[in-house]
């Protein structure tokens, strides 16, 4: 119930933190969105998504008749042309069957009066004549100032129409005019096309770069018949305007030519007349974007913000990332099939941007969480355990329970025998008993840790140690056997160098010996001790058989003693031997005890366990008998044997 009451206490945790995360996000979101740059992010977002396989341009659209660079060369007359020139190009359009023809070109002030009679007899209702409006500010008042083709043009029919455009604070055209008498929609009523304008600020679709209209020179459609294929004009409506040939850049400018959505591709400026073909289209097809409204995005943003919550609602990985692309795929595709589907533009940039955020944001905090329980199992762990043990709790901190639980464990008490004696010789020099029990404690702790054990403590000349936790070893007590065999037999090179050192300095040498018991058996572990201290391990009655069973030991003549647990959980990787039967202090049972050595053969087995039944029918005798070539088979043991030569 403990365990269910903490992960329980780490979703509520958990979730209040997400939840917290989310809303701010959500907050910051929408007051970000609201910041005078944010359009621009939005406005190149709409660059990129409309420009994304534009619709084909279509069909029976205008077609620009472009004042440009191969007109001048053919006309060879200094701009601005004769208005009689003018005059001559709209008959030829009208006799070429075109229903509407729209000039491009402001015709404000007065030329001469030839010039001006000239145009004005070849004007008539089916021509549009642009005008301009601009917005003039000053400090006292902001006035919109009209510039309208002279009234002896539109006396004689034609149509004003406003050709002005309004740029973006980026500089490029986004925006349909918002004029009802504009220069597109004036033309498309000459053409008998009904347009309705569309709501403020929608959007342009545009359907390619400069030059993806149709397009002839001034010099060829004023001789169709010679330059141009039969009928080419006959019911289309037609734009005359400047347009070069080679589109200008940015950089370079131009005169009547724009950035538009496109440019983000080409780097190009698209000619006025295109522009306004383009709008024209818009308007006759009912094709232009309208922006979402402010209801829209948000609840596109809290959507967005929800589903990130929910994303790492109960943890982060590599699957948080995965999430957060798809989500960003998706946004930016429901985007683009809104632009296609339902002419609507719904930015996907704020949503995406506070789908990473929410996600992001929780992945630093889960990632910083990770490197500080990290860090806090390293320097828990890393004086009980291996390194390499303590770097896959590191990693894997799921597999550390630090409160109380059980398990079965490998217990191991090793122990200095003597010890009693040899501090009472070396009283008069403590920093050399100090330094011999480092010298013993070392390589013995080396052994265990290099065998996967945790060393739970050192109680003067003891160490204690356990194998199975912190890190699951299912085959705890065959290394817990191991790495007493090998601590039994690191002690003759121990005892050879302390020898060597002592014989050096001209001092006694006191040969070190050591005792080891191990039990298995279910144990509490985790940490213990005080509020203001804590120790990491075990208590229980499997403990405590180790501990007797370590004293015990010594009353065997052998160096290692295994409690019934162990001996039955190494199997054959030993030779294990029972020894006895005995009642430990503290336990009213009795248990048998055992030892293991390296290896062993069924014969020296068989002569054992002949050895153990006349011990525990008290025939001494029969021991006797078998002792000496037991000590001969299996000198780890001559000791045990020898007593049948002592006792009774």
């Amino acid at each position: 119930m403990t365990g269910i009451r903490s992960v329980s206490g780490k979703l509520a945790r958990r979730s209040v933190q997400v939840s917290i995360l989310a809303m701010v996000v959500f907050v910051a979101m929408t007051l970000i969105a609201r910041l005078p740059l944010w359009p621009l992010i939005d406005n190149r977002a709409f660059d990129y998504l409309s420009t994304l396989s534009p619709p084909p341009l279509p069909k029976d659209g205008p077609i620009i008749v472009a004042i440009d660079e191969p007109s001048l060369a053919e006309i060879k007359a200094q701009w601005p042309w004769p208005r009689s020139l003018h005059a001559k190009l709209i008959e030829s359009l009208r006799a070429a069957g075109a229903k509407a023809i729209g000039l491009d070109i402001i015709f404000s002030e007065p030329s001469t009066q030839a010039e001006d009679t000239a145009l004005a007899a070849a004007l008539g209702p089916d021509v549009v004549l642009a005008g301009d409006e601009t917005l003039v500010t000053s400090p006292q008042a902001d006035q919109f100032v009209q510039v309208m083709p002279l009234q002896i043009f539109t006396d004689r029919g034609a149509m004003p129409g406003i050709a002005s455009v309004g740029l973006g604070r980026d500089g490029v055209l986004r925006n349909v005019p918002p004029y009802d008498d504009g220069f597109a929609a004036t033309i498309a009523t000459t053409a008998g096309i009904a347009v309705q304008m569309p709501e403020e600020g929608s959007l342009i679709q545009t359907f390619g770069g400069a030059r993806t209209y149709q397009t002839v020179s001034y010099y060829q459609a004023l001789d169709p018949q010679q330059f141009l294929p039969q009928d080419f004009f006959k019911d289309r409506i037609v734009i005359i305007g400047l347009s070069l040939q080679n589109a200008p850049s940015i950089a370079g400018g131009g005169a009547d030519a724009y950035a538009t959505s496109y440019t983000v591709h080409t780097g190009r400026l698209t000619a006025g007349a295109e522009i306004q073909a383009t709008i024209l289209d818009n308007l006759r097809l009912e094709m232009s974007i309208r922006p979402a409204d402010g209801l829209v995005r948000q609840v596109v943003l809290v959507v967005t913000v929800l589903l990130g919550a929910a994303l790492v609602w109960r943890k982060t990985g590599w699957i948080t990332f995965l999430g957060v692309a798809a989500a960003v795929l998706v946004l930016f595709a429901a985007s683009f099939a809104a632009l296609r589907l339902d002419n609507l533009f719904a930015s996907p940039i704020a949503p995406s941007l506070a789908f990473v955020l929410v996600a992001g944001v929780q992945t630093a905090f889960d990632y910083a969480q990770e490197r500080r329980s990290r860090r806090q199992i390293t320097r828990a762990f890393s004086q009980y355990l291996a390194p390499a043990l303590v770097e896959q709790l590191a990693k894997d901190p799921a597999r550390l329970k630090l409160g109380g639980e059980k398990r079965v464990l490998s217990i191991l008490f090793c122990d200095v025998r003597g010890f009693t004696t040899i501090a009472e010789q070396l009283k008069d020099d403590p920093q050399q008993l100090t330094g011999l029990i480092n010298r013993l404690l070392t390589p013995l702790s080396d052994i265990v840790l290099s065998h996967g054990g945790t060393i739970d403590k050192y109680i003067g000349d003891c160490l204690m140690a356990f194998w199975n936790a912190p890190i699951d070893d299912p085959d705890h007590a065959v290394h817990a056997v191991s790495a007493a065999l090998a601590m039994l037999e690191s002690m003759q090179g121990l005892n050879e160098e302390l020898e060597a050192e002592a014989a050096a300095e001209g001092r006694p040498h006191y040969p070190l010996k050591i005792g080891i018991g191990i039990n298995t058996g279910e144990c509490v572990v985790g940490n213990m001790g005080s509020t203001q201290r804590l120790d990491y391990s075990a208590l229980g009655d499997a403990v405590n058989l180790a501990a007797r069973l370590e004293g015990t030991s010594k009353n065997y003549g052998i160096s290692l003693l295994l409690g019934e647990g162990t001996a039955s959980a190494i199997g054959s990787d030993f030779g294990v031997f029972e020894l006895d039967r005995i009642t430990v202090k503290g336990r009213t049972q009795q248990s048998p005890v055992f030892t293991a050595t390296r290896a062993s053969s069924a014969n020296l087995a068989q002569a054992h366990a002949e050895f153990l039944r006349a011990r525990y029918a008290g025939d001494v005798t029969a021991q006797r008998q078998l002792a000496p070539s037991l000590q001969q088979g299996n000198p780890d043991l001559s000791a045990y044997y020898g007593q049948a030569f002592i006792d009774n």
